[in-house]
């Protein structure tokens, strides 16, 4: 953002974020899809993780593990919106 202040991660930005460490097609991820059932693992989550504090984005770890007791892109979205 021009302010230096960085972005949330919309829906459209975490599927595509998703697709990629798990190797889907984005159109493919359902918003309220459980993310364990693409693939999804600790390691891929801390890939997330990582990428998205390189775009700025303040996420933690356990933050994303503990949101919902499922991991979807609804509940993720909800806490990473801009």
């Amino acid at each position: 953002m021009p302010d230096g202040t960085p972005a949330g991660l919309d829906l459209a930005t975490l599927r595509a974020d998703l697709a990629d460490v798990t190797g889907e097609r984005p159109e493919d991820i359902a918003d309220d899809d459980d993310l364990r059932d693409l693939g999804l693992d600790s390691i891929r989550l801390m890939s997330l993780v990582e990428t998205w504090r390189a775009r700025g984005v303040k996420v933690e770890l356990t933050d994303l593990v503990e949101i919902a007791p499922v991991p979807t892109l609804r509940s993720w979205a909800a806490h990473l919106a801009p």
